[in-house]
Order: C-alpha cells, then structure tokens, then sequence
C-alpha cells in the first residue's frame, strides 16, 4: 500500500467495478465510477481541490481569509477537505432542507454552516453567499453555479480515469448534473477523446433540463433550477428524467445486489444507465457515475423502514 503524505493525495483515482447483478442484454457492460472512495466521501472532492487551489494560486484566496460558498452538501465537504492545513476559514449557505448527516460533517471539518429557507432553493443559497462576501473583508466565494472553471476539475480528473479505466472502450457516460459541472467536463474529455461517445444526462422529475418546471424533489445532489452558462447543453445526447420511486428503487437494488451504499443521485444515475442498457449492442461498455453514499441520507431513512 502506498504512503500518503495528506489527505489531499487522496483525491480521485476511484474504482470502476462492474455490475453483474442486473440484467443487461448479452455482451453489455455496466460499470459503476465509485466516487464516494473519495476521502470526503464523493464526486465533489475533486472540485473542491481544484477550486482551492486554482483560487489561492491566483490569489483569489489567502491563508487567513475566509472561503464562503452555498452547497447542498458536498461540494461543501469536498472544500472543506481541500482547506484543511491551509489556513483559511470556511462558511457554507446551505439550503435548510439538505442532510443533515452533510452539514455534520462539514461543520466536523472546521466549516461553520448558515442556513437559507428551503422555499428559496438554491437560489436563495447563492444570494446569502453573495452577501456575505460584499461583508466579510478578505473573503471569497467561488461559486461553483457560475465559476467557468467547474468543469475544468473534471475534465483534468474524472474524464481521463474513466478514459485509461475502460482503456478507451467506453461508448456511453451516464452521470446527473446539479450544477452540471461533473458532466460538462467529463463528457467533454470522453468526446474529444472519442467523439461516438454517447453522453447521458440525468435529472430527477422537478428539474428542467427536459423542460419541466423547477418543483420539489426526495432525490438529493441533482436537479437544476437554472442552466449555468458553463454547462455546454450541445453535449445532452439524451436526457432522463427519473422519478424519486425509480431512483430509490434502484439504490436499494444496488446495495442488496451488488453491496455497494450509494445515494439518491447515484440509483437516479443507475436507473438511467439500465434504459440505456436495455437496447445497446454487444460490447458496449457503459459507465455510470455514482457520486456519493447512502450513509449521509440514513437520518433520511434512504432505505425506508
């Protein structure tokens, strides 16, 4: 086993395993990018690095100032962990009706936790970041809604694993989008790589990526309110819709069948990657993202009574 020198080292190059417990057509692959093996336990750990690090780089950012940003959760986690040993003092706008389990952990991690009312959404979340910023000298909010640089910590990151993992066989990437960026950026790598990569989007009903109107929704992490000009819709191959009963159907599915806790936007993302499954070829090899753990949901009780 190889000695890390932090926590930062620990960063990406997740494992990809395969699905056996589900029933595909005969000579397709079903791959699952484990994300939550990250050390914050998800996706966003790699954001979370590349934000702080890109920000103190071009002096955005000092040590003793102060990182403020909204987050449903884990993009909060993933900077925390990024901030750790770096001298900067961390706030987070959270929506008052995200895991608790989440604001636990980043508030474990030296963060400390405003909330903003759950009818504002996200939206709401943003604005209170806004204002603390124009309040707090020395501070700074990267803002991952509209930050161009979001999709830049996958395109450098998570595009490439997949890419040396499947040793460029991958013929479609299923992954949900929040802000978009995991997807943007991923699905930009794989198609400059191979531009017959079938790149698949996937959000809860209560999004509007296929038209729908912004309402709420149990699946937690995915769901846009708004485009973000970062996210390049021209990479939208096909879009699913997936139900909250669809994407925690699978989750526990996925658990009980192939022993892996996953989350919400993970059994959206599975549900999602299985329609695919069901008309592709022989020797299609599809990967699907889940991005982080039941584990932060259980208070939730993500897989009922």
């Amino acid at each position: 086993m190889a000695l890390y020198q932090n926590v930062h080292e620990l960063v990406g190059k997740t494992p990809l395993i395969e699905l056996h417990g589900f029933p595909v057509p005969e000579g397709v692959h079903l791959y699952a990018k484990c994300e939550y093996f990250n050390p914050g336990g998800s996706v966003k750990d790699r954001l979370g690095e590349h934000f702080v690090n890109q920000a103190l780089s071009a002096g955005k950012l000092k040590p003793g100032g102060t990182l403020i940003e909204p987050t449903a959760g884990n993009t909060g986690i993933g900077l925390a962990v990024a901030a750790v040993g770096k001298g900067i003092h961390v706030i987070f706008c959270v929506p008052e009706k995200f895991s608790m389990e989440k604001q636990t952990l980043m508030k474990a991690l030296g963060a400390k936790v405003i909330h903003t009312p759950t009818g504002q959404g996200m939206t709401g979340a943003v604005a209170k970041a806004k204002q603390l910023v124009s309040e707090i000298p020395g501070s700074y909010c990267p803002n991952q809604f509209e930050n161009e640089e979001n999709p830049n910590a996958y395109i450098h990151t998570l595009g490439p694993e997949i890419w040396e993992d499947t040793k460029g066989k991958v013929n479609i990437f299923v992954a949900g989008a929040g802000t978009g960026g995991t997807f943007t950026g991923t699905a930009s790598y794989l198609k400059k790589r191979n531009a017959q990569i079938k790149t698949v989007v996937v959000e809860p009903i209560g999004s509007i990526l296929n038209g729908g109107k912004p309402a709420e929704h149990r699946i937690e992490g995915i769901g846009m309110e708004f485009i973000p000009s970062f996210v390049n819709t021209g990479l939208f191959d096909a879009i699913h819709t997936v139900s909250d009963d669809d994407a925690f159907r699978r989750l526990k599915e996925v658990a009980s069948r192939e022993g892996l806790l996953v989350g919400s936007s993970s059994g959206a993302a599975l549900h999602a990657a299985l329609i695919e499954a069901s008309s592709a070829k022989p020797g299609t090899h599809i990967v699907v993202v889940f991005p982080d753990s039941s584990e932060r949901y259980l208070s939730e009780g993500i897989y009922g009574s």
